[in-house]
């Protein structure tokens, strides 16, 4: 299973009990991301690390566990297809998601109602996954 996983998803795979988490484990590889991601990750590091209740150490071991499984791809790859994307969901930091997903022809890992009710590309929510791989 190939899976494009959004900035949310990412944020809830560095607490290591979240149910984005078990997934991310028991799923050994296919998932993928725009680049930025990880720029993302870096702007509300703080949060994410208060929430996950890692140490400093822990957190950072974590999100180099978690980027080891994680394809990244970098803007020019799909940067052909953000328009497209903006006039699709009309929200520009959704769309890089949603150009990637359309250009790989790949599936959304995302638990945003707005991106849902697009229809260009599958998107599957946690929930959803779940009820997939059990």
């Amino acid at each position: 299973m190939r899976l494009i996983i959004d900035n949310n998803i990412l944020f809830s795979l560095m607490k290591p009990d979240s149910m984005s988490s078990r997934i991310f484990n028991l799923i050994n590889n296919g998932f993928l991301a725009p680049e930025f991601i990880r720029r993302e990750l870096g702007k509300h590091e703080e949060e994410c690390m208060r929430k996950s209740k890692l140490t400093k150490e822990e957190f950072h071991k974590r999100k180099i566990d978690v980027y080891k499984k994680i394809k990244f791809y970098h803007y020019d790859s799909y940067k052909g297809l953000i328009g497209e994307a903006i006039k699709i969901i009309n929200d520009p930091d959704d769309a890089p998601y949603l150009a990637l997903a359309m250009k790989l022809k790949t599936p959304l890992w995302s638990n945003d109602k707005e991106l849902k009710k697009q229809e260009k590309v599958i998107v599957l929510t946690t929930e959803e996954i779940v009820k997939i791989i059990i």
